[in-house]
């Protein structure tokens, strides 16, 4: 049987799609799975057990550079993507997505079955064989598991299933050699600045010195919307209360290096930056091993939560009961205002993320960092 996966992005969404995989596995488990993925997640999936085959879709590359008057190199790559993409007979195409950009995938894969929402979003329904009810009022998580379900229902898997299904959702993300070697030198730089340890765990203990000495938050205070963002004066605040009155390191994480920049440069206290310094992979390693994280909503918000560690998420227009971190022992900071969820991507006012406090912040990490520190 040939399966193929059709979510492209964003990192959050991706990592959301992970346990259905993992339950698509287990339900076919000699199944030739193919997911088709845009660059900015392809590294979430590379040597992932379950998938066979990844095929990255370089869109908005090719865009871009068909709008620059380069016509030749993207035409060749996109030829041989769409001919890579029909290269196998597909039995069955599962949209994830549920976008037009992705139903036209599900369509050129030429699949037998082509499964997706029937909420008929930009008009990708009509591309499908196959649908299933979106109810927007689960996480996203839940939601992505209703094709399992649906799945599951006339295909026979049984026992299987229900132990999937019954299950923590598996959050599988490749870690390999690579990636321990690169983030156990990033965090041997921060040694001089608040003796972080690098070792599995991210917990190294110490009978002697500094309280919380070879411990470390990570700090993600970047994201895409605006509307998303924490000001820059506060996180500096609260980076350096941690490290002031707990004594514990900050790792300042982010795509580029400017934004970290600028807020350390607000701080007086040290941090590690690390803006444009890692992969994904090597992200989820290193919030692996903090003790907790402090994040915006965005993607490596959910990578935090799916790799196990505690996150407090700063949530502004959007729902976290849709995407919120997912599973136990998080914690959501959010004003609870009339006008939220609102999901704009610029607001005048900015009042439901200006309003949040540093020490409400403050005050949630130390109660959780004591308490994981205490073992409970």
């Amino acid at each position: 049987m040939n399966i193929l996966i059709v979510k492209l992005s964003a990192i959050g969404d991706v990592i959301h799609t992970l346990p259905a995989l993992a339950c698509l596995r287990r339900c076919y488990p000699e199944a030739h799975i193919t997911w088709v993925v845009e660059e900015a997640a392809a590294d979430l999936l590379t040597n992932h057990p379950a998938i066979d085959q990844v095929l990255v879709s370089r869109r908005k590359s090719w865009i871009r550079d068909l709008r620059r008057g380069r016509i030749a190199a993207p035409l060749r790559e996109m030829h041989q993507f769409l001919r890579q993409l029909r290269g196998r007979p597909y039995d069955l195409v599962i949209d994830f997505h549920g976008l037009l950009k992705s139903a036209v995938l599900v369509l050129l894969s030429g699949g037998r079955r082509k499964l997706g929402y029937d909420s008929l979003q930009e008009g990708s329904g009509f591309f499908y064989t196959e649908r299933i009810p979106e109810d927007m009022g689960k996480h996203a998580v839940d939601r992505y598991l209703d094709f399992i379900r649906y799945l599951a229902a006339e295909s026979g898997c049984g026992r299987k299933e229900s132990d999937c299904l019954s299950a923590a959702p598996l959050f599988t993300i490749a870690i390999g050699e690579r990636e321990r070697n690169r983030v156990a030198a990033l965090l041997a730089e921060g040694e001089a600045l608040f003796g972080a340890g690098s070792g599995e765990g991210g917990e190294g203990t110490s009978k002697a010195g500094k309280k919380g000495q070879g411990r470390f938050v990570a700090v993600n205070p970047v994201a895409f919307w605006e509307t998303k963002l924490w000001e820059n004066g506060k996180f500096a605040s609260l980076c350096d209360r941690l490290h002031e009155e707990l004594g514990i390191g900050i790792v300042l994480t982010g795509g580029e290096a400017a934004p970290l920049e600028r807020i350390r440069g607000q701080m007086r206290t040290k941090a590690l930056a690390l803006g444009g310094r890692t992969t994904l992979r090597d992200l989820a390693l290193l919030y692996r091993r903090a003790a907790l994280v402090i994040t915006t909503d965005s993607g490596p918000m959910h990578l935090a939560a799916a790799v196990g560690t505690p996150v407090i998420a700063l949530f502004g227009p959007t729902d976290p009961a849709r995407t919120g971190p997912y599973g136990p022992g998080h914690r959501v900071i959010r004003r609870p205002l009339p006008c939220l969820p609102c999901f704009k991507k610029h607001c005048e006012t900015k009042r439901c993320m200006r309003e949040i406090a540093v020490e409400e912040v403050f005050a949630a990490a130390k109660e959780m960092l004591e308490t994981k520190g205490e073992g409970k």
